[in-house]
């Protein structure tokens, strides 16, 4: 059981934030290969990692622990480095970060619309009251937005010629956030700037230069009422007024946590190697503290349905109360199937879906979301090396796997 109080490097993480051409480069000729041709018909679970069911001929019942077929599989233009961004269901369309940026039809995976340019390599995908926001694929220093169902853009905004990659990092109903480098004469860069960009006019509301030694990759965000939250690769934990910039606090992290964290209901909950500890957003006080098991970390937290979910390296799910750190329940079901460590979840009907971190025998996991039991997991068989990715629309789960993407029934 988790251990209640008050008060390892990922190799996803490292080449996600590496920068889109070293990423690249890192990730070799699979990542950056031919687009393959589109597969039209359903596709199973294929060659399955240790514990995988063979796939049903039916829905997404998983019968008998067995994994569903999937409704649809095709390949698709995706550059993706594993994070949680770069995947999108949303208005009918589901969409993976790439050039072209395709959109799907969720239920068919026919192709409806694509950006010539696409999105930047790294650059997360974000939603914010219906427009899908994108930095340019085309360093020309603008964050457009767009219709997610039809890609026509209805929004952009732009820092100036004195500001570089401008990349958006979070968004809310009113504001869009990014960052970008500062030029200096020579047209190099040593600094850079944290701004918020009006969502209805893009003209900037404010605008504030980080700490020198700060960087401009690295850096996961999110917006919760009046608090911007982010870290990035130098151990630093803040937290931005989002009206006027004014930074309300920052702290070291004791480790580098790669971006991991989440956000509930005044709380930023952030793990810490075998300790994860909550926040409270108003001041930095810290609430609560949990922690894994002996010579075990915990991965990537996520509150899914109000519920809290994480995994540690013993490759142990907890679902804990996001406002207490009370543990609900917790599985020991995957480390018992042989299945890799979840560090993604999305939830649909009765079950909670987990994608897996980069690894050929890694897939998608699908657990009783009251009891943590393992339903079935989902692997296609390509041995690709790709972190998997989840996203849902509630009708359909949405499994990436390198550039293979797949519908699985609810």
């Amino acid at each position: 059981m988790a251990n209640t109080t008050v008060g390892g490097t990922s190799r996803r993480r490292v080449l996600r934030l590496a920068g889109g051409g070293l990423a690249l480069a890192a990730l070799g000729a699979g990542a950056a290969g031919c687009r393959e041709d589109d597969v039209d018909g359903p596709s199973g679970g294929g060659d399955k990692p240790a514990g995988s069911g063979e796939p049903s001929a039916g829905g997404g019942g998983g019968e008998d622990g067995k994994a569903p077929k999937a409704l649809w599989s095709q390949s698709v233009p995706a550059e993706t480095y594993g994070d949680n961004d770069e995947l999108v269901a949303v208005a009918g369309m589901v969409i993976a970060s790439g050039s072209p940026l395709s959109a799907r039809d969720g239920a068919t995976g026919k192709e409806r619309w694509s950006l010539p340019d696409g999105a930047a390599p790294g650059a997360p995908l974000l939603l914010g009251d219906g427009t899908l926001y994108l930095a340019s694929g085309t360093y020309d220093g603008t964050v457009s937005g767009y219709d997610p169902a039809t890609g026509k853009e209805t929004w952009q905004g732009r820092l100036g010629k004195e500001y570089r990659q401008p990349r958006p990092i979070a968004v809310d109903a009113r504001q869009v956030y990014v960052v970008a480098e500062i030029l200096e004469k020579d047209n190099s860069s040593h600094t850079n700037l944290i701004a918020a960009l009006d969502a209805g006019s893009g003209k900037i509301v404010w605008s504030e230069q980080r700490d020198l030694g700060t960087e401009q990759n690295g850096i996961h965000a999110a917006v919760q009422g009046r608090h911007l939250v982010y870290t990035d690769f130098k151990k630093n934990l803040t937290v931005r007024d989002t009206s006027t910039g004014r930074q309300v606090w920052t702290q070291k992290t004791d480790k580098t946590n790669y971006g991991f964290f989440t956000v509930h209901e005044g709380l930023v909950i952030v793990p810490q190697g075998d300790r994860l500890h909550a926040y409270a957003l108003a001041d930095g006080a810290r609430k609560w503290t949990v922690k894994a098991g002996n010579f075990t970390t915990f991965k990537e937290p996520a509150v899914v349905d109000g519920v809290l979910h994480i995994a540690d390296s013993a490759r142990t799910v907890r679902a804990l109360d996001p406002a207490t750190g009370k543990e609900i329940w917790q599985s020991k079901a995957l480390a018992e199937a042989g299945f890799q460590v979840p560090r993604q979840y999305v939830k649909a009907g009765k079950l909670l879906y987990a994608a897996t971190d980069l690894d050929k025998d890694g897939g998608i996991a699908a657990l009783d979301a009251a009891t943590g039991e393992l339903r079935w997991t989902f692997n296609d068989g390509t041995g690709d090396h790709h972190s998997w990715l989840v996203a849902t629309d509630g009708k359909r789960v949405f499994a990436l796997h390198g550039k293979k993407l797949h519908a699985l029934p609810v």
